[in-house]
């Protein structure tokens, strides 16, 4: 086992060479990814230059890797609160600010206690002050309008926006298929 197994993250591409997921960043565990190159599921693309041996083969940590099979990403994604702040870009829909996830919360438009539903086309992303300040009123009896209607978002949006939130760790070898703020070469 290399020392700081923890560092060897592999960056895992879907079949068109695209990450399965922006956000998380589809990463998994060089255990994971090394047990998938022997069952022949991926294609190793770039390699760290640590090894691992066992004791009959010696063989170079993956860094990237793509799924030998196309894995369909999901028509509609799921209504959950981390995929709502995704949706509005972590911002407050009422004020613009952004927040830390542990320091949002989300709004019904049209509060429950006035029927409203939980429903992507009736919540919205809100700081913690701009929901109490709003409480179980109506937008136009406070005068509190979402920035943004908010509205069902496709799995490709999510991940667009997904695409402005890079990980804190990057390994060198992923950036030919990540594309955050890379400006191409003339």
């Amino acid at each position: 086992m290399p020392d700081g197994s923890l560092h060897y993250p592999a960056l895992v591409l879907n079949a068109d060479f695209r990450p399965l997921s922006y956000f998380p960043l589809s990463v998994w565990c060089w255990q994971d990814a090394i047990k998938a190159v022997f069952m022949d599921r991926v294609s190793v693309l770039s390699e760290y230059d640590r090894e691992v041996h066992s004791p009959s083969a010696t063989m170079r940590l993956p860094s990237v890797i793509a799924l030998r099979d196309y894995v369909p990403n999901r028509r509609r994604p799921a209504f959950t609160r981390f995929n709502v702040f995704l949706r509005d870009s972590f911002a407050c829909q009422y004020c613009g600010d952004q927040f830390p996830t542990p320091e949002l919360t989300f709004d019904h438009v049209i509060p429950r206690s006035r029927g409203g539903r939980t429903t992507w086309e009736n919540v919205v992303t809100a700081c913690g002050d701009c929901n109490l300040r709003k409480g179980s009123r109506l937008p136009r009896e406070i005068k509190m309008f979402p920035r943004l209607a908010p509205v069902q978002p496709s799995t490709w949006e999510l991940q667009e926006n997904g695409r402005l939130f890079p990980p804190n760790y990057l390994h060198q070898s992923w950036r030919d298929y990540l594309y955050w703020d890379s400006e191409l070469e003339s």
